[in-house]
């Protein structure tokens, strides 16, 4: 039988996570965790709903609400003692530090701000730090990277500098073991993301150690593992060592050397 609380809660309190359908997301990640003392930090609580309902879904845990707006808890009927609310932009870093700086990690966040790309792209580099492992990261109402009014690009969904697209580049530090460019330089993310799931308009990334060795690259090099992998099959090593690390390694250069002209022209960085 499907716990149906969380969805309840948010009808209950009006939240807009009830309109949009989110609660069976969060149903899907967060029911296990009901019990448990756990730091949430909900970036946006705009009318306080979702606050509220988080506060009684996690009984045990802490709700840190953010929003750019001065909040009126007597105003807004939040009386749960274990919400904390707080003045400040998800885009001003000096804020952000002066929040993790008191509440040190949390287990979840939402981002539920602006829903601008530049200010859901800034929090995230800045917060995903500070999220535990095994942490959930939900980015709602992505639909916003299409909509040229919210800074958004319908017309180049594919190359656009939206929040979208960066959530979906993030794929490639959940694969970056298996990446065969000699020249790939590692970013933050790469080995520290398990999961990156996209539904309509909400994004859901878990933290989580991702080292595991490929079964096909070495150090971003196809062409050494599979020199590595033969020469221990034969002894013939001066044939493999010539086909993979001289033939192949000159392939790859050609084919980054191609790849690097062809962003240049199309100025895609």
């Amino acid at each position: 039988m499907s716990d149906t609380l969380l969805r309840n809660l948010f009808k209950k309190y009006k939240s807009d996570k009830y309109n949009h359908k989110y609660f069976k997301i969060y149903e899907t990640y967060l029911n296990n965790f009901k019990r448990r003392k756990i730091k949430l930090l909900e970036i946006g609580v705009a009318d306080g709903s979702s606050v509220k309902a988080w506060s009684k879904f996690f009984k045990k845990g802490k709700i840190v609400g953010i929003d750019i707006k001065e909040i009126d808890k007597k105003k807004l009927q939040i009386k749960s003692k274990n919400i904390d609310l707080l003045k400040g932009s998800q885009s001003n870093l000096i804020f952000l530090d002066e929040l993790v700086n008191k509440y040190k990690s949390f287990d979840f966040i939402i981002d539920d701000g602006s829903h601008f790309p530049k200010d859901v792209i800034k929090s995230f580099k800045f917060l995903f730090p500070y999220l535990k492992k095994g942490g959930i990261y939900f980015i709602e109402d992505t639909q916003t990277s299409y909509n040229h009014f919210f800074g958004g690009n319908p017309f180049d969904l594919k190359y656009a500098n939206t929040h979208l697209n960066f959530f979906k580049n993030l794929s490639d530090s959940l694969n970056y073991k298996e990446i065969p460019n000699p020249f790939y330089i590692k970013n933050s993310f790469d080995g520290f993301i398990s999961n990156v799931s996209f539904y309509r308009n909400i994004v859901v990334i878990t933290k989580n150690i991702n080292n595991m060795e490929s079964n096909l690259v070495l150090n971003n090099s196809y062409e050494k593992k599979r020199y590595l992998t033969k020469t221990k099959r034969n002894k013939n090593k001066m044939k493999y060592f010539f086909k993979y690390l001289v033939l192949f390694r000159i392939f790859t250069l050609i084919l980054f050397i191609y790849s690097l002209i062809k962003r240049l022209i199309l100025l895609r960085f």
